[in-house]
């Protein structure tokens, strides 16, 4: 039997998250008994604990039970390194992570499961390509002070930008982002998917992230993305867009206007979101990598 401790409200659709995703695929895939805290797991079991859960409470409990921890996206708190070290196991979702994890706190047992996406038909997209979206939490760490910015550069041109995701995290920063990109908050999987499907272009100005899973849903669906080259971006994006620098309005709104202005431009990423479509893994790759990460600790 294999534990699962995973955040409160993993289920809630006000606040839905790459990291929420992740831990309900695996958990459903892999049969795993879910709890809120290592508490009630047995001695000596397995158990895969969201980096998001774990504290330095966790070191008593490592040695305790068999413990490897999730890491969604880095801490960088005091304690983390010395958690991390003490587990029997880590697994990460980008190579970004591992890298970074492995550098810092010298550890070497640190395996990889990128995040899975499910197959999706492929997006018509417009003639003009006006459609622009924009998929994650209305927070500074998402970057949408930077789209707007980016956005009001094109007030030349044609297009429209939608932003879908919760204006609860950071509910102040959400109510400063300018009307040039129109909150849409959470959708369900049905809604999201339509939307997914009337787009032409992701646009990604995070400032930090682990690996961008709407990155693939993106190119799932054939739909080009440019993004900020961060974190684990590059690797979810291959060949499938175009990275800028993060932070970046100017450079941003540059990548924007070619898009909107050059139709074989347009063209090419399309080509290149489609090929980059036929490479990407489903989330029983996710869940066999995560099985083997649980398995070299019984």
């Amino acid at each position: 039997m294999i534990h699962l401790v995973r955040p409160a409200g993993v289920d809630d659709p006000r606040r839905p998250s790459g990291g929420n995703v992740y831990d309900r695929r695996i958990a459903s895939a892999l049969g795993m008994v879910e709890h809120a805290s290592t508490a009630p797991v047995p001695d000596g079991a397995v158990v895969l604990v969201d980096g998001l859960c774990s504290s330095p409470a966790l070191l008593s409990e490592a040695s305790r039970l068999r413990v490897v921890v999730l890491v969604h996206m880095p801490r960088w708190e005091w304690w983390e390194g010395p958690v991390l070290q003490a587990a029997a196991g880590v697994v990460t979702t980008s190579r970004w992570s591992r890298d970074v994890l492995a550098s810092r706190y010298g550890l070497d047992r640190v395996a990889v499961a990128e995040p899975g996406v499910d197959p999706a038909p492929v997006a018509a997209g417009s003639p003009s390509g006006g459609a622009l979206l924009s998929v994650g939490a209305v927070t500074a760490s998402k970057g949408y002070d930077v789209l707007a910015a980016a956005l009001r550069l094109l007030d030349d041109l044609a297009w429209s930008c939608r932003g879908v995701g919760s204006t609860e995290v950071e509910p102040a920063f959400a109510a400063t982002v300018p009307p040039v990109v129109r909150l849409s908050g959470p959708m369900t999987r049905t809604e999201l998917d339509a939307t997914y499907a009337e787009a032409d272009l992701l646009v990604l100005a995070s400032r930090a992230e682990t690996y961008g899973m709407v990155v693939t849903e993106a190119l799932a669906r054939g739909v080009p993305v440019v993004a900020s080259d961060v974190g684990g971006v590059r690797e979810a994006l291959g060949d499938g867009g175009v990275l800028v620098p993060p932070g970046d309005a100017v450079a941003l709104s540059a990548a924007l206007r070619t898009w909107l202005t050059s139709p074989a431009y347009r063209d090419s990423l399309r080509r290149a979101a489609r090929r980059r479509r036929e490479t990407l893994t489903g989330w029983e790759h996710t869940a066999e990598r995560v099985s083997e990460a649980l398995e070299a600790v019984r």
